[in-house]
């Protein structure tokens, strides 16, 4: 029996399709600007959303996520260019923080159970409603990195340099800090809070690893993340294992494999 006899393995194909290259070309751009850090501190920041919209009786609390999500990612920015302190502690800081509050807030009462799915997902539950709200979120992300990618390289090489082309440096960080938080957000009940960032990065820092020009980075980072997705959701549906984490495992497999590839043959 084929795995897409069922509909809801059908819809989870369709969503990876969109999810995967999403997630190959933002982290192209993630890993550039060495915003790893950055994205793993917007996925904890859900949880710290989902509590403030509780605390607040809100019946959609994803739009607290979300909401929490932008301004959690433009406050880090703004902090990270005033305060003194290397960037990594600075959002590690507020990561923790961040967690820690979401944690406290939600496990109050015994009631965290309720959000525990989000820790890893459920791309099997996406339904088609979703999935083209999903489409137009990477057609968004499409856009934006056609438009402003080949400025975020420049400004991720060498600020001064890009000041002096006028580039609207402040201007194009934070919305591209907007945009992930964005795409986390709304990727966290299909891909899950503990691995988000790592689906974001892999198949990123693979690409890397053996690229020689941007044009290869961009084309193989989308490549094996569409093919860590794909082999991840056929293999966890003969596993019977959840699917994010076997498509982070492929993906670390391949970043591995690149790695050796690299410094055995470059």
């Amino acid at each position: 029996m084929t795995f897409l006899t069922y509909d809801f393995m059908k819809y989870a194909l369709v969503a990876i399709l969109i999810i995967a290259p999403l997630f190959g070309i933002l982290g192209t751009m993630i890993v550039s600007k060495k915003m790893a850090f950055f994205s793993d501190a917007l996925g904890h920041s859900a949880l710290t959303g989902i509590a403030i919209g509780v605390l607040f009786g809100m019946r959609n609390v994803n739009l607290s996520m979300v909401v929490f999500a932008v301004v959690f990612a433009l406050l880090l920015n703004e902090i990270s260019r005033k305060v003194m302190v290397s960037n990594d502690t600075i959002i590690s800081v507020f990561s923790s923080a961040s967690l820690a509050l979401g944690l406290a807030i939600l496990s109050k009462g015994g009631t965290f159970s309720k959000y525990s799915a989000l820790l890893v997902g459920d791309v099997l539950s996406i339904t088609p409603k979703e999935l083209w709200f999903l489409a137009g979120i990477f057609a968004i992300t499409l856009l934006f990195w056609v438009l402003f990618s080949n400025q975020l390289t420049a400004i991720s090489l060498n600020k001064t340099l890009a000041r002096s082309r006028h580039m609207p440096i402040h201007l194009l960080e934070d919305a591209f800090a907007v945009l992930v938080a964005l795409v986390v957000m709304v990727s966290i009940k299909w891909v899950g809070i503990l691995i988000i960032n790592a689906m974001l990065i892999l198949p990123a820092a693979a690409a890397a690893n053996i690229s020689q020009n941007l044009r290869e980075y961009h084309f193989f980072s989308v490549v094996y993340a569409l093919f860590a997705g794909l082999l991840g959701l056929w293999s966890s549906y003969y596993t019977n294992v959840a699917t994010g984490p076997m498509i982070v495992i492929v993906a670390a497999v391949i970043y591995f494999g690149t790695y050796f590839y690299a410094k055995r043959y470059q």
